[in-house]
C-alpha cells in the first residue's frame, strides 16, 4: 500500500511542506470476539476520498467509459489493490492495552468496492493469541506516522459477539499535537529534504474498548 502513495507523494512533492494531510480516508473498526468473551482480530475498513479513488481508478486503468460502475473483470482487478504491503509495514494500525502493543497479523479475507465515486476495501487482521479485555481497555489506533494520510473513524466503531463490553471514539487534542508537530519542524535541520516528524500517534483517533468481569 505504501508503494501507490509513494507515487501520489511525488506528485505532491512541491506541495508537500504546504499542509498534511493529503489522502483522507474514512475508517470503520469491528472488534470480533470468541465465544469465550476473547477479542481475536479486527476488521478494518476504508473508505478514500473522491480525489485518491479517482486517481487509483485512472492509474489501474478502470472505468473507461467513465459511468462510474466497474464491471465484474475491473472489480477483479480492483481487488486487493491496497493489501500489497511492504514488508514490515503495520498497515497504519496499532493495538495496544495498558501500554503494551499488540502485533498484528498481516492483511487476509479482503474485499473492495468502487460505488458513489469513493473506493470502499476491508480486510482482516489478527492478534497473535487472543485477548481477554477487562477494565484496562484494549485501544487501536489508526494513523499514518507522517500523516501523509489522514485516518477519520467516520464509519464508527463495532463490537461483534462482545456481550458486556462497550467501544468508545477517543478524539486526539488536536491544539497540543499542532503545537507539538510546530515545534517539531521548527527543529528540523535547514538541510533536510522531505523530512517530516512521524507524530502521527499524536493526531489519531481510537477505539477504547473495555469489558465487564463476567459474573
Amino acid at each position: 500500500m505504501k508503494t501507490i502513495f509513494l507515487a501520489m507523494a511525488l506528485s505532491l512533492a512541491a506541495k508537500a511542506a504546504a499542509a498534511h494531510p493529503h489522502v483522507f480516508i474514512d475508517t470503520g473498526l469491528e472488534l470480533i470476539f470468541d465465544d469465550q468473551r476473547r477479542a481475536t482480530g479486527l476488521r478494518v475498513t476504508w473508505s478514500y476520498d473522491d480525489l485518491t479513488s479517482l486517481q487509483i481508478i485512472t492509474d489501474q486503468g478502470l472505468d473507461a467509459d467513465f459511468d462510474g460502475v466497474l464491471t465484474a473483470e475491473e472489480n477483479a482487478q480492483l481487488n486487493g489493490f491496497d493489501m500489497h504491503w511492504d514488508a514490515g509495514y503495520p498497515g497504519d494500525t496499532y493495538a495496544s492495552m495498558g501500554g503494551m502493543p499488540l502485533p498484528l497479523s498481516g492483511p487476509a479475507d479482503w474485499s473492495t468496492d468502487y460505488k458513489d465515486a469513493k473506493i470502499t476495501s476491508t480486510h482482516y487482521r489478527s492478534f497473535a493469541s487472543p485477548i481477554v479485555i477487562s477494565a484496562q481497555p484494549l485501544l487501536v489506533q489508526i494513523y499514518d506516522q507522517t500523516l501523509y494520510v489522514g485516518y477519520y473513524l467516520k464509519l464508527g466503531t463495532v463490537l461483534t459477539n462482545a456481550p458486556g463490553c462497550t467501544a468508545r471514539v477517543v478524539l486526539p487534542d488536536l491544539d497540543a499535537a499542532r503545537a507539538k508537530l510546530d515545534a517539531a519542524i521548527a527543529a528540523l535541520p535547514l538541510d533536510a529534504e522531505n523530512a517530516y516528524p512521524e507524530l502521527g500517534a499524536d493526531f489519531a483517533e481510537a477505539m477504547e474498548v473495555i469489558c465487564a468481569a463476567p459474573s
